[in-house]
């Protein structure tokens, strides 16, 4: 017999308003409150017992992963564990097709998963940058690395410099263990693509203690670099969007990853 928690797998959906209990709760998810902001009891946070909760506007999703690796993951019997976001959810099935929303999201383990160690969203291309935009955002970087402008040339280092900071990858990676530094620059340099959305959803515990215990020490060496005086979205956040990167490199090189459709859909237009 087949045990009901190797069917539903358990997955954390990740809120920023109180609001959205009741509509995170009736998609059989358990609902995450992120940050400083106000929820009632009933929410996980990432603020009790041993945490980072006070780095959530930098680290973004990292603050309760950084939670449940500190204070959940042991005591976890699911036989997969994943996560997603009030906006972005895992599809039910492995096709393009819309339905209803919530009809159309997991709630079991696929059949197709069986064989695969970590579920990953569908690749997201960075080359696509509209050449009026790129110009009026970023002339000087372009006239500064005349090659990106041929569409070809770009890359995942391309697009990370152009939108968090010029060379802050490239620094971020030198301080990476040695292990993953060599392979993660050439990552990011050979690749057009990654798998969206800093989501992924895991079979075994054990990878995704893995992944924690590479993630976390290299996040906490990335902050005597850039430290946490930091303004606007896409330089506030940058221990997200580096750990965003790093997702889809460090589980295709230590597992067998399958890609799989995420919806878009934000659960804020109905909780109003």
């Amino acid at each position: 017999m087949i045990k009901k928690q190797e069917l539903s797998p358990k997955i954390y959906c990740l809120g920023l308003d109180n609001n959205l209990y009741e509509e995170i709760k009736k998609l059989g998810y358990v609902p995450v409150g992120l940050g400083d902001n106000k929820f009632t009891s009933e929410w996980t946070r990432d603020n009790t017992g041993n945490n980072i909760s006070l780095k959530n506007p930098y680290y973004g999703e990292y603050s309760f992963h950084y939670w449940i690796w500190k204070n959940e993951l042991a005591n976890i019997n699911n036989h997969w564990i994943g996560f997603c976001t009030y906006r972005r959810f895992w599809k039910k099935k492995n096709n393009s097709q819309i339905g209803y929303f919530k009809d159309d999201i997991l709630d079991n383990v696929p059949e197709e998963w069986k064989d695969y160690d970590v579920i990953l969203g569908k690749k997201i291309d960075v080359t696509g940058i509209k050449f009026m935009k790129a110009l009026k955002r970023g002339k000087k970087f372009f006239l500064k690395n005349p090659k990106y402008f041929i569409k070809k040339k770009r890359n995942i280092k391309f697009q990370f410099d152009f939108f968090h900071g010029e060379g802050n990858l490239d620094k971020a990676i030198d301080l990476l263990d040695n292990e993953n530094r060599d392979d993660f620059r050439d990552y990011v340099e050979n690749n057009q693509s990654y798998n969206e959305g800093n989501m992924f959803v895991a079979k075994s515990k054990k990878i995704i203690l893995d992944y924690y215990e590479t993630i976390f020490p290299w996040l906490k060496s990335c902050e005597s670099l850039f430290g946490f005086n930091l303004h606007g979205y896409e330089n506030r956040r940058i221990y997200a969007f580096l750990a965003e990167r790093f997702l889809p490199y460090w589980f295709n090189k230590n597992s067998k990853v399958l890609e799989w459709p995420i919806i878009f859909n934000d659960l804020r237009k109905k909780a109003k």
